[in-house]
């Protein structure tokens, strides 16, 4: 076992032996933990392949086949269902075919004719780079430390003298059949290299075994690393040093939680987009530095970052000590910065395009750089929103290393934008599966973790949305949390304890919602409890507890939540969880169903005042609903059995028999009924109720 610093050496002997004679899967195997360390390449970034012989399903020959990544793959996730299989020699023939730069794109077309393995992936554009090298093994990188030298200046000169010429070099080129050329005629040139350097790209790099090619990549990623390390500043301090101090991480985050739905705002002039903020310390180096004016407009030069980052980050001319409270003020100032990217983005798109250009896309930021607190990005989901802001901090450790030993160059901005707007990447994002119906909202349920709450959640998060979860019983959230993250993934959650009778709570839960997602477009006033005595035997206490969760609590959080959904000036859904009580007069029920009337007639005043803002006001009147619910426990299905004169056991019964549907109600029955409000279809309704309970018929609104 080797020792390195800059990279993590995650070789398991015993793992790999298992897989011993299966080149497929210890190329997988490779594949996987070489893409677990982001210092070596970062979500979706790079490629990796291997040659082996096997035979001919028509002619039964052995002839030699490249299993590769396929087209918009991932190798730290890589299976063999991503990756792709092709006979070498047939992709190899194709040079016979090729009519040079000006047709590149017909090539691709032409590489499902070399396809080995029917079942397997779409060829990504890369494969004649790994094709025309006669390598066994093939790793091609993204490693911050390796594309530093070759976006440095004198890039080509560094890798020359640091290697001592058994790293070649290949100028900068878009990826390509020709560029799959240029490596071998670089090898032909070479006899003997380890590895080739791309200008402003990345690192190919390769072995006679899988294990031979990841100690060459890592051997070759370190020395890069170290090379770096020994030269920050040496030639004057990095970035040219501090320019303004960060604020603490309280501060930080503080500032961060009430600027982002702002910003979320503006991001979402042509669709809603999900938000993601970082203070990391290499960000904060960068955006606090003399250089970040300088280096931030020249755009990154790898085209996996820029894809990802778009042609420049909007720095935001704002002072971290401004306060953010004064918020008309705060968006006359955000405002023009704001117009003025999308103008730089529009000229940038007219003066390079095509005649067969695609339409121009969203000309927002996805990088947005607040000297002194952060970065934030904007995606049309949380993971795409988080991965660019991965990718931005690898385009930083490029200009902090480029810098340190030279200069930065970044792509020109014709070669950006024929990357940006190529016709294979547009056809590539039209494959692309539609979104659904949820994708890039944000919502709140209070009391999620259990029941109707819950079902709401997972309801959400199957159609797109990003959902903080939160509830008073924090063992039942955390294990709610838990359920939903391994279904759906870490990045569409977040989970904090809330009291909605808690005002400091509830700012809080909202903060947290911006902090983690960018802001918030539903809210679903869910959490409840219920008492059923006859009003003899109804405490006070009893009564103000029924009135704290169910009327205060609504009411704190539809302020807290209006506040914020004004800021973004996206309308919005708040959704209220009532109860069929609140329309029909009961016995043994005075608290809660004349709390319940009380939400329902909150819902209809804030229905009248918020709609000249776009955000709807709606309830959901469900009954009966027993399944996992806390409203059943403290007495309530025993005091309901009492007035109606049966057992605890018969009540699911009783219940279904008295509907007109006779049915039983569940909490996935709620749950639909609020999606059918916020799922795109009634964007025009507000101030109205829907009657989940089966059908009862004293419960109708007339």
């Amino acid at each position: 076992m080797k020792t390195y610093k800059h990279v993590n050496y995650l070789w398991d002997t015993q793992k790999a032996d298992r897989l011993e004679g299966d080149e497929v899967g210890l190329l997988l195997y490779r594949s996987n933990i070489l893409g677990a360390d982001l210092r070596i390449t970062n979500f979706g970034g790079g490629n990796t392949s291997c040659k082996v012989m096997d035979n001919d399903p028509l002619t039964g020959k052995e002839v030699e086949v490249m299993w590769i990544k396929g087209s918009g793959g991932d190798i730290g996730t890589l299976k063999k269902s991503g990756l792709a299989a092709l006979y070498v020699d047939r992709l190899r023939s194709l040079e016979t075919v090729y009519r040079g730069l000006a047709f590149e794109d017909e090539m691709v077309e032409l590489f499902n004719h070399c396809i080995f393995d029917l079942s397997s992936k779409a060829p990504s554009i890369d494969t004649p780079l790994h094709g025309f090298l006669p390598f066994k093994h093939i790793d091609h990188l993204h490693p911050d430390a390796a594309i530093a030298i070759a976006a440095a200046k004198d890039g080509k000169q560094i890798t020359e003298e640091l290697f001592e010429g058994t790293i070649g070099w290949v100028d900068w080129q878009r990826p390509g059949f020709d560029l799959g050329l240029k490596l071998r005629a670089c090898l032909a040139q070479n006899p003997g290299i380890r590895g080739i350097m791309l200008g402003s790209h990345g690192l190919f790099t390769w072995g006679y075994t899988s294990y031979d090619c990841y100690l060459n990549s890592l051997d070759v990623i370190e020395k890069c690393a170290e090379y770096l390390e020994k030269n920050y500043g040496k030639l004057k301090p990095v970035f040219s040093g501090e320019k303004i101090k960060s604020l603490n991480q309280e501060e930080r985050l503080e500032r961060a939680s009430k600027i982002a739905p702002v910003l979320r705002g503006f991001c979402s002039s042509e669709r809603h987009m999900v938000g993601h903020f970082s203070d990391d310390q290499r960000i904060l180096e960068f955006v606090n530095s003399h250089d970040l004016t300088r280096l931030a407009p020249m755009g990154t030069s790898c085209p996996d970052h820029f894809l990802r980052t778009k042609i420049q980050p909007l720095i935001l001319d704002l002072d971290k000590n401004e306060n953010l409270d004064q918020k008309e003020v705060l968006l006359d100032k955000i405002r023009p910065q704001f117009e003025a990217y999308r103008k730089m983005y529009r000229d940038y798109y007219e003066s390079c395009k095509h005649g067969n250009s695609p339409a121009i896309r969203d000309a927002n930021p996805v990088i947005i750089l607040y000297p002194g607190v952060g970065l934030f990005s904007f995606a049309k989901d949380k993971q795409t929103a988080r991965v660019a802001a991965e990718f931005y901090v690898n385009a930083i450790n490029v200009m902090k290393g480029a810098e340190a030993v030279s200069s930065y160059t970044s792509l020109p901005h014709q070669e950006a934008f024929d990357i940006e707007y190529w016709l294979l990447e547009e056809a590539k994002l039209q494959r692309m599966p539609a979104p659904k119906s949820l994708s890039g909202k944000i919502a709140m349920i209070t009391g999620s973790a259990g029941g109707i709450g819950k079902a709401i959640a997972k309801k959400f998060l199957l159609e797109g949305a990003c959902v903080l979860l939160n509830d008073k019983n924090e063992e039942r959230l955390e294990q709610t949390k838990e359920e939903f993250a391994a279904i759906f993934g870490k990045d569409v959650i977040a989970a904090i304890p809330l009291d909605v009778t808690d005002q400091k709570q509830v700012e809080k839960a909202f903060a947290t919602a911006s902090l983690c997602f960018g802001g918030i477009d539903i809210i679903v006033n869910n959490a409840g409890l219920s008492i059923s005595k006859t009003i003899e035997e109804h405490t006070q206490a009893e009564w103000d507890r029924l009135y704290d969760v169910l009327v205060k609590g609504q009411f704190l959080v539809t302020q807290v939540a209006t506040t914020l959904l004004k800021i973004q000036s996206l309308g919005g859904d708040i959704l209220n969880i009532v109860s069929k009580n609140a329309l029909v007069s009961g016995p043994n029920n005075t608290g809660y169903g004349s709390a319940k009337g009380a939400q329902l007639h909150l819902s209809r005043l804030c229905a009248a005042e918020l709609g000249p803002f776009k955000i709807r006001v709606n309830v959901v009147n469900p009954d009966a609903v027993i399944s996992d619910s806390n409203i059943w426990a403290g007495g309530w299905a025993e005091g309901r059995a009492k007035a109606y004169g049966i057992t605890v056991d018969e009540l699911p019964g009783y219940y279904a028999k008295r509907t007109l549907l006779n049915e039983i109600i569940l909490p996935i029955d709620i749950a639909n009924a609020c999606f059918a409000f916020v799922g795109g279809l009634l964007h025009k309704s507000t101030g109205n109720v829907l009657n989940v309970d089966g059908g009862i018929s004293v419960a109708f609104v007339r």
